[in-house]
């Protein structure tokens, strides 16, 4: 890899599956990326440590010095006090001061968001949302978030908490969610909930759970597979729900899609607009533009660059 002259930003996003980190400019190019497994890691600590490895040897390589490090993570975290609360996908991570650790580790400036929110000031800067007023982004993939930017400031919730909007309920006799409720968002839509409801209903129950998940369904999909069709067109009903719920509430200027399960066929996401749009006659869906987030790929760290990013801006 070639060498860097400047200073970069530090990124680390804390998934319920992976766990992303590199070094991104000031304009929200990723200059170098390393990824891990969360599973690998029975506590924060053991997974502070890699991070840790992993960051330096990135520094190493590029021959750049750090200006600071932006964190995004998943699940209920307190950006004012940088610890991480009681996170479902993250067990042995509750009381991290994730913010303290890096800052000590590093000696930089460090600063921390939900990884939603990460991701939707990312999209504002530079992607589908540049410039809007009203902002929602959405992330579907092992759980599912929102960040909301208004005027591109991060909404909070009283005591500065993140409204978790993957876990409103949509059908209260659906299954049980670990937020305590039945039917939630997340429990019908996510990628585990995609996989489990397909094992469930095979009837030749060709695949153990252990090898299984949303991409399986989409391969199959693609292949014809009538119980993936069947998985698929549920999808899109609980996410053109979904989507229709919280723009009744919300009425945003604009919606952008993220997360894994975005990144599998187009069709489903196609019918769950169609679902969308039918749904939601009391606010003006027609004027509201949803569409996939621009940022790809490359959106998780630069998601946990702006988060540093706008830190240095005060909002």
């Amino acid at each position: 890899m070639m060498s860097n002259s400047g200073t970069l930003i530090g990124a680390i996003d804390i998934g319920g599956t992976k766990i992303s980190l590199g070094l991104v400019t000031d304009s929200g190019r990723v200059v170098c990326r390393r990824g891990l497994a969360t599973s690998a890691f029975t506590n924060a600590d053991a997974a502070l440590t890699a991070i840790e490895e992993q960051l330096n040897r990135c520094i190493s390589e590029t021959g750049a010095s750090l200006q600071g490090i932006g964190i995004g993570c998943t699940g209920p975290v307190n950006p004012l006090s940088g610890v991480v609360g009681k996170v479902a996908n993250l067990p042995g991570w509750e009381g991290c001061r994730l913010v303290d650790e890096m800052t000590s580790r590093f000696n930089v400036a460090t600063c921390m968001e939900n990884d939603a929110d990460a991701a939707a000031l990312a999209e504002r800067a530079w992607g589908c949302g540049a410039g809007v007023e009203r902002f929602l982004y959405i992330t579907i993939s092992t759980g599912i978030g929102a960040g909301l930017l208004l005027n591109g400031s991060i909404y909070r919730g009283v005591g500065g908490s993140h409204p978790e909007m993957g876990h409103h309920t949509i059908d209260p006799a659906g299954p049980l969610c670990y937020c305590g409720a039945r039917g939630c968002w997340e429990s019908l839509a996510s990628g585990p909930a995609i996989a489990e409801w397909f094992l469930e209903h095979d009837p030749d129950r060709r695949f153990s759970t252990r090898e299984f998940s949303a991409r399986k369904v989409f391969e199959l999909f693609e292949n014809g597979d009538a119980i993936a069709q069947m998985a698929l067109d549920r999808l899109s009903l609980y996410i053109g729900l979904g989507l229709a719920n919280l723009t009744t509430i919300l009425v945003p200027d604009v919606i952008a899609m993220g997360g894994g399960i975005m990144s599998g066929s187009p069709a489903f996401f196609e019918k769950a607009i169609k679902h969308f749009r039918a749904i939601c006659g009391e606010v003006p869906a027609d004027s509201i533009v949803v569409r996939s987030a621009a940022l790809h790929h490359d959106l998780d760290l630069a998601g946990a660059a702006a988060v540093f990013l706008r830190s240095l801006s005060g909002r």
